[in-house]
C-alpha cells in the first residue's frame, strides 16, 4: 500500500503524524510524496482557525481528484466533525484522534495491536518529542481542549528513553505538546515523581547531554525558576528561545479570553527578568487581533506591550470564529475590515522587530543546527531561532557547528 501523509497545524500534530507514519512503515506500507501515487491519504487536521479547516477540505477534494486514493482524516478537526468531513469525496474514515492503531484499523489493517516502536530515523537533524497532550484550561477562543481532552503527561523514563533514541540521529530535540507548561501537574503519587516542566527538562539534560533541547510553545508565567536557570546557565543544552503566547496586551481582553493565569503585567515582568539575564534571546509570541469586544484602547494596549518587549518575531492571528468555542457567542464581534487592519498593524510591528533582531545579530557567532537543504545551500537554525543559509560546498557535514549570522 502506498500512503501519502499531510499535516496541518502545530508541532504536536507533526509528532502525531510521524508516529502514525512509523506505524504504517512497520506494517509494510510505502510512504509517497504525491497523492496521485497513493492508495491512501492520511491527513492530520487542525481546528485552531477556520482557515485551517478550509485548507483541509480543499486538500481532501484535491486528493480525490488526483487519483484513486481514499482518505483518512484524523486529529483535532476530525474529533469535532459533525459529518461535514466524513461527507467529503473519497473519505474512508474520520478518526477522532491520532492513535496509530486506530488509524491502521481504519485503513484496513487487522491485528495491529498497540504501536510502541522506536522513533523513525529522519533525514532532519531536529526531532520532535511530545511530552504531554491535552489542556485543562478553557480559553474561550479555542476548540483544541474539546478535541484533545485534559492534560496527560508522559512518564519521565519513557521520555528519556525516546530522547536517547532521537539523539542517535538528531542534533536538536524540540519539546512539544498542547500545554507543556503544565507538564507533571496531573501526576499523583510518590514524592520522587517529576511534577514540573523545569524538572523534566533538567532530567532530560542529565540523561541526554549530547543534544540541544528547545522548548515548544510555553506560557511565560509557567517558566519556573528551574527552567529559567537552565535557560541562563545551560545554553548548549537548552536553546535560548521562548515562544510565549501573549494573545493580547489588554487585561480586559485576556479576561474575556479566559486566560486567567496571567496579566499583561505578570507576562511583562517574567520576560523582562529573563531578557536581562540572557545575552542572546529569541522571543516569539502568538497574538490574536480583533477578539470580540476588543476596543481601540485594548488594541493600543497590545501594541504598546509588543513595542516594549524584545520580541524577535510574532505570529499574528486575525480572530477566527470557531463554532465549538465560547468566543463565537460573545457580544461585540468586530467587522472583518477592523480585524484585518489590526492584524496588519501587528504583523508590520512583528516584521520590524524581526528585522531589527537580525540586524543586531549579523556578524555574531551562533550555535547552529542544520535543519534543511535548498538550491545548493543548507539551512542552519541558531539557538535564538534565526535561519542562516550557507553554500553546501562550505559545509563539512556536521549537523551542529558554530555559524556566523548573516
Amino acid at each position: 500500500m502506498n500512503v501519502y501523509f499531510h499535516t496541518f497545524g502545530c508541532k504536536a500534530n507533526q509528532y502525531d503524524t510521524d508516529r502514525v507514519r512509523q506505524a504504517f512503515d512497520a506494517n509494510g506500507a510505502t510512504v509517497v510524496d504525491d497523492p496521485a501515487l497513493a492508495d491512501l491519504a492520511v491527513i492530520n487536521s487542525c481546528t485552531v482557525t477556520n482557515e485551517s479547516e478550509v485548507k483541509l477540505r480543499r486538500l481532501v477534494r484535491h486528493v480525490a481528484k488526483s487519483g484513486n486514493a481514499q482518505t483518512i482524516v484524523m486529529g483535532c478537526a476530525a474529533a469535532l466533525d459533525d459529518g461535514v468531513i466524513a461527507a467529503l469525496p473519497s473519505v474512508r474514515a474520520v478518526v477522532a484522534n491520532a492513535d496509530p492503531a486506530m488509524v491502521l484499523r481504519a485503513a484496513g489493517f487487522d491485528d495491529v495491536g498497540a504501536q510502541h516502536a522506536a522513533p523513525l530515523r529522519s533525514t532532519k537533524t531536529r526531532a520532535l518529542l511530545k511530552i504531554q497532550d491535552g489542556c485543562d484550561e478553557h480559553c474561550t477562543f479555542c476548540a483544541t481542549t474539546l478535541a484533545r481532552g485534559n492534560n496527560r503527561s508522559r512518564g519521565v523514563s519513557d521520555l528519556i528513553d525516546e530522547a536517547r533514541q532521537l539523539a542517535e540521529h538528531h542534533a536538536e530535540v524540540v519539546l512539544t505538546g498542547v500545554h507543556i507548561g503544565t507538564y507533571g501537574t496531573d501526576v499523583r503519587g510518590a514524592s520522587c515523581v517529576v511534577r514540573s516542566l523545569g524538572g523534566l527538562v533538567e532530567a532530560l539534560i542529565e540523561g541526554v547531554p549530547s543534544v540541544r533541547f528547545r522548548l515548544g510553545s510555553v506560557e511565560a508565567t509557567e517558566v519556573d525558576d528551574t527552567l529559567a536557570r537552565l535557560l541562563i546557565d545551560s545554553p548548549r543544552n537548552l536553546a535560548a528561545h521562548l515562544h510565549a503566547p501573549l494573545q493580547s496586551g489588554s487585561n480586559r481582553v485576556l479576561k474575556r479570553m479566559g486566560r486567567h493565569w496571567y496579566t499583561a503585567e505578570s507576562y511583562r515582568a517574567r520576560i523582562e527578568w529573563l531578557a536581562e539575564r540572557l545575552p542572546v534571546f529569541g522571543l516569539g509570541a502568538d497574538v490574536i487581533a480583533g477578539f470580540p469586544g476588543e476596543t481601540d484602547a485594548d488594541h493600543d494596549a497590545s501594541l504598546t506591550l509588543l513595542h516594549a518587549l524584545p520580541f524577535t518575531y510574532l505570529h499574528v492571528f486575525p480572530f477566527s470564529v470557531r463554532p465549538d468555542a465560547p468566543a463565537a457567542r460573545l457580544p461585540g464581534q468586530l467587522p472583518p475590515e477592523v480585524i484585518r487592519e489590526r492584524a496588519r498593524e501587528q504583523r508590520e510591528l512583528g516584521e520590524a522587530k524581526a528585522a531589527a533582531h537580525r540586524q543586531c545579530r549579523t556578524g555574531q557567532a551562533a550555535d547552529g543546527v542544520v535543519t534543511g537543504h535548498r538550491k545548493g545551500q543548507i539551512e542552519v537554525m541558531t539557538e535564538d531561532y534565526l535561519s542562516v543559509y550557507l553554500d553546501t560546498d562550505l559545509w563539512d557535514g556536521r549537523p551542529r557547528f558554530e555559524v556566523t549570522v548573516n
